[in-house]
């Protein structure tokens, strides 16, 4: 059976696209889409389309013309900013022929939105840092004690730590937020902000301990299937640049709870924080994340296990051999971008 899947805002994911082609040993084609031509991962695709900005009233009619034409078994967003429209579109892009492989609008709200997520791990009885997204709330918080500096600042609705701040004193914080208001307005998460952008920038508590990278997987159908977890030693723009695999059962039993509320659809990456020996989570992203390399590398093949679901296999056990103590590093390589000009 041959599997044909889609990935759109393609970007610089070029380790997916491999990953994926590998997985279907020629059975399929891998496609890629994006609004710009020269995007790295459209290089190692079997086929490259261009598509309209992902806020253009033609995005989805486009999507649904590629679905229909390259006879697409799945689509795969790589893009926190896509991720709404997908899910609201979800249905009808599914009468063109292909399995939109994406959460609820529901899921996609709360891990969207850094405020729901907030209070989703609260009501699931998860620790989370404290967030706000009033200036006052945040004075009088440290004007009693219960909350302390440095702190972060953020857009609310955000994407690749676009935008992070970490003030140390009132002034710098003051400052921080306005001027986190207006760098907004003039960033591509303007649009994914405009509906209450006097709240659109949070405060939060700025924890202090090691950092985590966790893949929560669910099949298709939203049953919990594992939790694979990195250790981040080094970032880069947002991203992890250096990594060791763990197995520890603490991440499991957070990883199932979240996985069992929410329900949600593939790979959900989720950032961990270890502070005076309790977890903490920070957020929830359900996609594949830029730490996932680290733990394919590891033993975890959730490319092939995709393919396999997909095929309507059950039985995909033999994909996960992860182990840890596997330490990787991020390195560039050079690639050629022709017919271009």
């Amino acid at each position: 059976m041959a599997i044909n899947i889609l990935f759109t805002c393609a970007g610089r994911r070029n380790y997916l696209i491999n990953y994926f082609k590998e997985a279907m040993k020629g059975e399929g084609r891998v496609i890629t889409a994006d609004m710009n031509l020269t995007a790295p991962a459209m290089v190692d695709a079997d086929l490259a389309i261009l598509v309209p900005s992902i806020y253009d009233s033609n995005y989805i009619e486009a999507l649904k013309r590629i679905i229909s034409e390259h006879d697409i078994t799945a689509v795969v967003s790589l893009n926190d900013l896509e991720l709404p429209i997908l899910s609201k579109h979800k249905t009808e892009l599914e009468t063109a022929g292909a399995k939109i492989i994406i959460s609820s609008e529901k899921v996609i709200h709360i891990a969207f939105d850094k405020v729901e997520t907030f209070n989703f791990l609260k009501s699931i009885g998860l620790k989370t840092p404290k967030t706000y997204t009033s200036l006052e709330e945040v004075m009088t918080a440290i004007h009693k004690g219960s909350l302390n500096y440095p702190l972060v600042v953020k857009p609310r609705w955000g994407s690749a730590s676009i935008g992070i701040d970490f003030p140390e004193s009132a002034e710098e914080l003051e400052l921080t937020f306005r001027l986190q208001h207006i760098k907004l307005k003039k960033s591509i998460l303007n649009t994914a902000s405009e509906h209450d952008v006097d709240n659109a920038i949070l405060i939060q508590e700025k924890l202090d301990g090691r950092e985590f990278g966790m893949d929560i997987v669910n099949d298709f159908e939203g049953n919990y299937f594992g939790t694979f977890v990195r250790e981040k030693l080094n970032m880069r723009s947002g991203e992890t640049d250096k990594a060791v695999s763990i197995i520890d059962e603490r991440f499991d039993i957070i990883g199932k709870k979240i996985a069992e509320h929410t329900k949600h659809i593939g790979s959900m990456d989720c950032d961990v924080f270890i502070t005076n020996n309790e977890l903490y989570v920070l957020e929830l992203n359900p996609r594949f994340g830029g730490g996932y390399p680290f733990s394919h590398e590891a033993g975890i093949n959730t490319a092939a296990i995709y393919i396999e679901w997909l095929k309507g296999t059950k039985n995909v056990a033999q994909f996960n051999n992860y182990k840890s103590g596997k330490l990787f590093s991020k390195c560039d390589r050079m690639l050629e971008i022709k017919g271009s000009n």
